[in-house]
């Protein structure tokens, strides 16, 4: 490392950050780590909506409630009044910012980290354009204005280049002008945008993937500006280690898998057993981002400079198969059982789709329907439908990325380790984070269930109890289901068998046939 060059933390000394996504889940976590490990920071400023009658100051104090910022609230409380929450909307002209507010924005932010987004995979283009490529351009022309920036940080993704097997830490050329496809989808309807959107979208799998790869084009361009850089996790996971290991609080992507899966809603997935799970825990992807911006506002702007990415992934760092991660989390789900399930966790993965449809159709779909008749007709409130449903969608996005294989170079975010000092390389964990698969695991469980699912670790004992249950209930219904299978052909052979003589005694008495049959 470079001796002239500021620590991590000695540079974050007296700045002032704007985190965009602030409420989300990385942004939490991003807003946590900030406070606590940099203790220098001046301010950090969000922007954000009002919500249930709840100002965006009052909702950033009920979410510093959450037991994600237990730590900070014990080691330094005063921290959270760096926080200033300024209403405001991406979708709206100025950001829908008040005058005084984006002056003070446009005075004091030197970082900023622009994590908003709209995260549905199953959104509509228009959706996604507005929120994820237009809200970037917005912000990008508030950073225009700010006079003391050093570093600009996107959040992408490193599955908005989905085509390229092999995808190095680069812009890659935009399949479109992100400002045109702006403009069309500002007039077009939603019908007509339903009508294009496959022939739009090309390789992409969803307009989610798609929108961030304008959005990279769009931050490419505003690096004749100011200092831009690109990250792009993979699929993030809950924490390893900071603050609390195993925190997580949004049911996208594989913990949504786990929680129903774990709940016996799942009962098959498509997923190549052998493909490499591109994953990353949600502290070491934002360790990354803040040593990121650190790299970016340290090293020399020049405009004719690539704009530097980061491939933030496991890789080759530390690879899991997906079959290893279904075979660990089948482990410690029966371990740590979740609280109330709708039948035994035994689901599996399959790469036969008409295998895995017929295994859906008959034990997810025609349950839930039953169910639902069920709960009609003792006037409850239906729900398994609908529940079925949003796992139909939500699995059908996230299948595109299990049934697939990815090699996502990392160089760059290697580098990021090599040049810290040696306090930084600790509180500042990568490519090092040193950690026990299997205590991550049974953190992963233990973190959805309690801060996803609201389950506290004293009702695992009648979780357990509970699955014990459900373990014989689903072998006697296997053994009845065989038994009735086996009663069922062989009445369909008995039926065989007797439309067969029928027919032949019949057949017999055509006349044709009956010259052909020997006479004794």
């Amino acid at each position: 490392m470079n001796e002239m060059q500021p620590g991590i933390v000695e540079w974050y000394d007296g700045r002032s950050i704007l985190v965009t996504g602030a409420t989300g889940f990385m942004g939490k976590v991003l807003l946590e780590k900030l406070l606590r490990a940099c203790p220098g920071v001046k301010k950090i400023y969000t922007i954000g909506r009002a919500k249930r009658g709840f100002s965006p100051t009052a909702r950033m104090n009920e979410m510093f409630k959450l037991p994600l910022f237990d730590k900070l609230r014990k080691e330094n409380p005063m921290a959270f009044k760096k926080i200033v929450a300024f209403e405001g909307d991406l979708m709206l002209p100025n950001l829908g910012l008040k005058s005084e507010d984006k002056k003070v924005l446009i005075e004091n932010v030197s970082v900023v980290f622009n994590g908003a987004a709209s995260l549905r995979l199953e959104a509509g283009l228009k959706d996604a354009i507005n929120s994820n490529t237009l809200g970037t351009q917005k912000i990008l022309e508030l950073c225009r204005e700010m006079k003391q920036l050093k570093a600009f940080v996107h959040l992408s993704t490193a599955f908005c280049h989905c085509e390229y097997e092999v995808l190095e830490e680069q812009v890659y050329p935009s399949p479109a002008n992100p400002e045109d496809v702006i403009r069309a989808v500002q007039w077009m309807d939603e019908q007509c945008l339903d009508v294009i959107q496959s022939k739009v979208l090309g390789p992409h799998p969803n307009s989610y993937t798609y929108s961030k790869r304008l959005a990279e084009s769009l931050v490419e361009q505003y690096n004749k500006y100011f200092p831009v850089a690109i990250a792009r996790p993979s699929i993030v996971l809950p924490a390893l280690h900071e603050p609390i290991p195993g925190w997580v609080d949004s049911l996208n992507g594989p913990v949504g898998v786990v929680v129903a899966a774990g709940k016996g809603v799942i009962r098959s997935m498509l997923c190549g057993e052998n493909n490499y799970a591109e994953v990353v825990p949600v502290d070491i992807a934002i360790n990354a981002l803040i040593a990121i911006a650190w790299r970016r506002g340290v090293t020399k702007h020049d405009v004719d400079d690539q704009v530097p990415c980061y491939n933030i992934s496991c890789n080759d760092i530390e690879r899991v198969t997906w079959g290893e991660v279904l075979k660990k989390g089948k482990q410690f789900a029966y371990e740590y059982p979740f609280d109330a399930g709708l039948w035994y966790p035994n689901g599996t993965i399959r790469t036969n789709r008409l295998t895995h449809f017929i295994v859906v159709f008959f034990l997810q779909i025609i349950p839930a329907y039953l169910i639902d008749f069920l709960m009609l007709i003792t006037r409850n409130k239906r729900f398994m439908v609908r529940v079925q449903n949003r796992i139909s969608v939500g699995m059908e996005v996230l299948q595109y990325f299990t049934m697939r294989s990815w090699d996502f170079k990392n160089k760059n975010v290697k580098q990021l380790t090599e040049l810290m000092n040696e306090r930084d390389k600790k509180l500042f964990e990568i490519t090092n984070a040193d950690y026990d698969i299997n205590t991550y695991f049974k953190d992963f469980l233990l973190g959805a269930r309690q801060f996803c699912m609201k389950e506290p670790l004293s009702s695992l004992p009648r979780a357990r109890v509970n699955l014990k249950r459900m373990y014989y209930l689903n072998v006697i219904t296997q053994i009845v289901l065989g038994l009735l299978g086996m009663w069922l052909l062989v009445r369909w052979l008995d039926t065989i068998r007797v439309m067969l003589d029928y027919s032949g005694q019949t057949m017999l008495r055509l006349p044709v046939l009956n010259m052909l049959v020997p006479k004794t």
